[in-house]
């Protein structure tokens, strides 16, 4: 069960990276990774600690299971703080997103694309959104005064439409909605990914201990459990 928990939170971790690496031009705050990369160390971890954890419990190490629980409970703290850290990070991505998203669409350049640029395309594409609020930002910036053809981006575009050509004397071509809200929103539902992942496998760890301190307390009741060698003799 630790191995499959693991996996999930490393399949979570990297889906965070993922993601962020195409939004991350619109949020130049890299603290926000901090839970993506914790998230990542305690599922490798939770790996270690599962076999740890078979290990003691076949040979019925008193030591080992103890072990195993006080890594389980210090693996179960980390995750509280991923939580909290993702709530803390959640909030603030409106005002890093309102702070940077300006200064990347004035840096767009359609003719020779660079980084910034295919992120405002692919955002625009992914999202279906045009501009900041709406289509009709674009014309405050400058790569739509230096083309001076009345036009926004084709990522503007509507995808079911094959003959568009941006042109704002046909907004109805265009997509309405702005992509600020749009990106708040896409990454605030990948903290919460983070958040979930690791609620939830801290309720798997609560498990793993209490399992692991019941096997400790019939062991250390138990006298069948005990091993007695006298005079070299078993008792």
């Amino acid at each position: 069960l630790l191995q499959a928990a693991a996996g999930i939170l490393c399949y979570v971790g990297a889906y965070v990276f993922i993601t962020y690496d195409d939004y991350d031009h619109f949020f130049e705050d890299v603290y926000t990774l901090i839970p993506a990369v914790v998230i990542i160390a305690v599922g490798t971890l939770l790996f270690i600690i599962g076999l740890i954890g078979c290990c003691a419990t076949i040979r019925e190490s008193r030591c080992g299971l103890a072990t195993f629980v006080i890594i389980l409970l210090l693996v179960f703290i980390t995750e509280v703080v991923v939580v909290v850290l993702g709530y803390i990070y959640r909030a603030k991505v409106e005002d890093e997103v309102d702070h940077s998203i300006q200064k990347v669409y004035n840096g767009y350049n359609g003719t020779n694309p660079d980084a910034a640029s295919r992120a405002i395309d692919y955002v625009q594409r992914q999202l279906r959104c045009c501009g900041i609020h709406n289509y009709s930002d674009w014309e405050n910036t400058v790569w739509f005064k230096q083309t001076k053809n009345n036009s926004v981006p084709l990522s503007c575009c509507k995808a079911t439409l094959s003959n568009c050509t941006g042109s704002l004397t046909r907004p109805m071509d265009l997509y309405a909605e702005g992509c600020e809200a749009l990106v708040v929103k896409k990454l605030q539902e990948i903290m919460m990914y983070v958040i979930w992942a690791a609620l939830a496998f801290a309720a798997i760890q609560l498990l793993g201990m209490l399992c692991a301190c019941i096997v400790l307390c019939r062991r250390s009741r138990d006298p069948a459990y005990e091993l007695l060698i006298t005079g070299g003799t078993y008792a």
